[in-house]
């Protein structure tokens, strides 16, 4: 698929895209015959799982390094499932600091409520 229906079908930007490819969180996309960028259905879950990493704060580099590893494929498979886990630790805690919040705002409110 070209990179304006990747774009649209993912739901980043084409520019986002392109910046994706170039720091290495996407693998270089087959290039046809005009040298535009054609990407493979498969591409999309991949994108779903950046996402995912992103909104649960992963930073960059350590995407950056988990894509690396996932490149290599199957001998990186601990290595990933460590980093994986660890990351899995942050968003329990950052979770846990949420509901803190959530518990404090809900009091707030309730004192207005009488």
């Amino acid at each position: 698929m070209k990179i304006g229906e990747l774009a649209k079908r993912s739901g980043l930007g084409a520019h986002t895209l392109r910046y994706y490819e170039r720091i290495g969180l996407l693998p270089y996309a087959a290039r046809g015959q005009s040298g535009n960028r054609d990407y493979d259905e498969s591409i999309l879950g991949w994108i779903e799982f950046l996402g995912r990493l992103k909104t649960t704060e992963m930073p960059i580099r350590t995407m950056l390094r988990y894509a690396e590893l996932r490149a290599v494929g199957e001998p990186t498979r601990n290595e990933r499932r460590d980093l994986l886990e660890t990351h899995r630790e942050h968003v329990r805690t950052r979770i846990a600091e949420l509901q803190t919040c959530l518990t404090i705002l809900d009091a707030k409110i309730a004192g207005y409520a009488d």
